[in-house]
C-alpha cells in the first residue's frame, strides 16, 4: 500500500470498492466485511504477482485494478475449494 501512495483509509475504502466490484463479478454473495477482506488481500496477492512479471500499476486506479483481479482470484480458489 505504501508503494501505491496510498493510506489506510484509502486502501479499506478502494478495497471495499474492488471486493465489491469482484463479488458482482464473479456472482459471489458476500457482504461488505468480505468484500473490503478480498479487496485488500487480493490488492496484495496482485500486485506481488505483477511485480514478479514486471508489470507494476500506481496510484488509486491501480489499486483498485490489482484489488480487483486479485479479489476475483480469491473467489475462484475459494469455489475450488469448497
Amino acid at each position: 500500500m505504501g508503494e501505491a501512495g496510498i493510506g489506510w483509509i484509502a486502501a479499506i475504502i478502494i478495497g471495499g470498492l474492488a471486493g465489491w466490484i469482484a463479488s458482482n463479478f464473479m456472482n459471489s454473495n458476500t457482504g461488505i466485511f468480505m468484500n473490503i477482506i478480498l479487496g485488500i488481500i487480493g490488492a496484495a496477492i496482485a500486485s506481488f504477482i505483477f511485480s514478479f512479471l514486471g508489470v507494476s500499476f500506481g496510484g488509486w486506479l491501480g489499486y483498485l485494478i490489482a484489488g480487483f483481479i486479485g479479489a476475483c482470484i480469491l473467489i475462484w480458489v475459494g469455489r475450488a475449494i469448497s
